[in-house]
């Protein structure tokens, strides 16, 4: 099952799975909602998952499925090579991890791996633990990455757009939230992080490269 908000990309897999004849794709979904929906009427072996989609996110997508199967094979696809993404995925019941930016033949590796009940991680996925000390030695990395892993997965959805530069308003359309919803995650975010203002929301993403400069 593939599971990407871009129809030109879901199209590329579909192309690329072809080429295997002992993969078939069997569903597809744009969004969260319906992914979850259509896994529980298609029960896939395996479930190709994105993070970066709208509505409830992928990040929520893959703990929702994993809580109403813990069996299930997810594969995430993401173009997020940072580790605190993979942490986060495998922590939430992913059986592999692999960027977009990698080898075809990679895609197709991975999924036979997982069907097979194997757990596989792309080599050489981006490592930040650390980097970051000798520039910033006034600070504890330890307790913001602490407090980032505690974060909710939405909390880590509206988390990230701050970071980015995104207003709460903007936020709301992109993961079909209330304005009001959005900005009650900003606030409770802040605090948790003791900070107030989005400049330092950023800072704390580049530094645990949770987002690049």
């Amino acid at each position: 099952m593939l599971v990407d908000d871009h129809a030109i990309v879901r199209a590329g897999f579909r192309m690329l799975l072809s080429t295997d004849e002992g993969i078939e794709v069997i569903a597809e979904a744009e969004r969260g909602e319906a992914a979850c929906q259509q896994y529980l009427e298609k029960q896939p072996d395996v479930m190709v998952l994105d993070l970066s989609m709208p509505g409830i996110g992928g990040l929520e997508t893959l703990r929702r499925i994993c809580n109403r199967d813990p069996q299930a094979k997810v594969l995430v696809f993401s173009v997020h090579d940072e580790r605190v993404y993979v942490d986060r995925a495998m922590k939430a019941g992913a059986k592999g991890y692999i960027t977009k930016h990698a080898h075809p033949e990679i895609l197709l590796e991975a999924i036979k791996k997982i069907a097979e009940g194997e757990v596989y991680i792309e080599q050489g996925l981006v490592r930040h633990d650390g980097a970051f000390l000798s520039k910033h030695p006034e600070e504890n990395p330890t307790d913001y990455k602490a407090i980032i892993e505690s974060l909710s997965t939405r909390e880590f959805d509206v988390f990230l757009l701050l970071a980015k530069g995104l207003t709460a308003h903007k936020i709301a359309d992109e993961l079909c939230l209330g304005y009001k919803t959005v900005a009650n995650y900003g606030t409770q975010i802040r605090s948790k992080l003791s900070v107030s203002s989005v400049a330092e929301l950023a800072h704390i993403a580049l530094v645990l490269g949770v987002m690049k400069n």
